[in-house]
């Protein structure tokens, strides 16, 4: 029996790689997904671009040509309409280099301390780039989620910013909602639906092979 293709997810971040293996595996591509957690020698990427494109662009060509593999990265991130846009591209070390989601969370709060819940507005936002091993990019995509900050976190799924972010139909936060419902309606769910039609275009003509 031939191996199904090997799909290598752009992240050392658990959580994160289990969220996207779900994605592209319920889809029924046929395909393995892997993370940088188990692989040998991943290279570190600065994650020095403007935007999110540049961002996961540079993550999945750099990794790609490193590891001769198929890499699917994506960078993602929280956008806060009352602080202009932030965090941004650095949603993930909002607090610093050493950042861990509680200290992230806290300093959004302390940002966004007496502002009224009308004006918290903010959305997730993440964009994929697929690589094949060349380093070329064969596919790209994105996907937003609109919401707004809570006063405080609320639930204990998910992660980074999760048990902050309040979906106004359901009056709840990823936090509390669960895994299911952010499987659906997140922003990485969002550009993974985008993205899936390329990928399996390149499964089925063979390109995309083990």
């Amino acid at each position: 029996m031939t191996p199904e293709p090997l799909l290598l997810l752009g992240t050392s971040n658990r959580k994160k790689g289990a969220e996207l293996a779900d994605l592209f595996q319920g889809a029924r591509l046929g395909i393995r997904c892997r993370t940088l957690a188990d692989v040998e020698n991943p290279i570190t990427v600065v994650e020095d671009g403007s935007t999110f494109a540049e961002n996961a662009a540079k993550k999945a060509t750099g990794q790609a040509r490193h590891l001769g593999l198929w890499v699917l990265a994506e960078d993602s991130g929280l956008v806060v309409d009352a602080l202009g846009g932030a965090p941004g591209v650095f949603s993930a070390r909002y607090c610093g280099p050493d950042a861990t989601d509680a200290s992230n969370n806290r300093r959004l709060l302390a940002e966004l301390a007496g502002t009224p819940p009308e004006k918290r507005s903010a959305g997730y936002v993440c964009h994929m780039t697929l690589a094949d091993p060349a380093g070329t990019i064969r596919a790209e995509s994105e996907g937003t989620c609109r919401g707004r900050i809570a006063i405080e976190p609320r639930g204990t799924h998910g992660f980074g910013y999760d048990p902050l972010f309040e979906l106004l139909e359901y009056h709840r936060t990823f936090g509390e909602l669960g895994p299911n419902v952010k499987s659906v309606l997140s922003h990485r769910a969002s550009a993974a639906r985008r993205l899936i039609p390329a990928l399996r275009r390149l499964i089925d003509c063979g390109v995309l092979r083990t």
